[in-house]
């Protein structure tokens, strides 16, 4: 089964150096219909003028992943991690018992779009960690690169929760394959561009829950998609 959620029907919030669009429920906007899809809580795709940004705030027992498409986004935390993220880069703040972090645009001349992911850890408490890496483009073109992954396996970052988060970049017609195993559920999120999902078409800011499917083919639809796929726990 595909559940397509599309872009148009987000939450919108939009403070003027911030427009944001919240796949699931988040801040002032509430649905019930839409809290989160198995251990993904948040997907907020962001865009921050230039210079501005997200003051200090805190935040508890939850994983938190940056992935920025354009511009870049400084990054600043009560354990001591100061960074920027640019487009390629995949970053991982696990918030556990606590961690105090501020987020802002690294240029005061150009925006910066980025996609804000939130999954629930396997159990509270965790000690508060970053982690940061950088995967090109040639590593996601026209194949799933892992990003993402509980055990941090083929070089990609550590999620303390049950999830395997793939990136994929794909020009018009390039195609890949996911299989599905039947305890296992994914949620696919188009940053950019379109492609068609089996036979169903997504396009930027589009996501898709999928359940009791064996097999999942994401087409490119044009030569610029990038698509995020979390295979997560049933």
């Amino acid at each position: 089964m595909i559940t397509i959620r599309p872009a148009q029907e987000r939450g919108v919030a939009n403070f003027g150096w911030l427009d944001s669009r919240h796949t699931f429920s988040f801040g002032n906007y509430y649905d019930p219909a839409h809290m989160g899809f198995a251990d993904l809580r948040v997907i907020n795709e962001d865009k921050v003028t230039p210079g501005q940004g997200f003051g200090t705030h805190g935040h508890r027992d939850m994983e938190i992943i940056s992935y920025v498409l354009e511009g870049a986004l400084e990054h600043k935390d009560s354990i001591g991690t100061g960074s920027v993220i640019r487009p390629g880069d995949v970053q991982r703040m696990s918030a556990g018992t606590g961690i105090m972090h501020s987020e802002f645009n690294a240029s005061n001349a150009d925006p910066v779009h980025f996609l804000q992911i939130w999954i629930l850890p396997e159990r509270k408490g965790i000690e508060p960690g970053y982690e940061q890496k950088t995967f090109s483009t040639e590593e996601k073109q026209g194949k799933l690169r892992l990003v993402g992954s509980r055990d941090g396996r083929d070089g990609s970052i550590t999620i303390h929760q049950d999830v395997n988060l793939y990136a994929t970049a794909l020009k018009a017609g390039d195609t890949v394959e996911h299989t599905l195993a039947s305890d296992r559920v994914v949620w696919v999120q188009v940053a950019r561009g379109a492609v068609q999902l089996n036979d169903r078409p997504l396009s930027a800011g589009d996501g898709a829950a999928i359940t009791q499917e064996n097999l999942i083919t994401l087409q490119g639809a044009s030569d610029d998609a990038e698509v995020l796929l979390f295979d997560m726990a049933a």
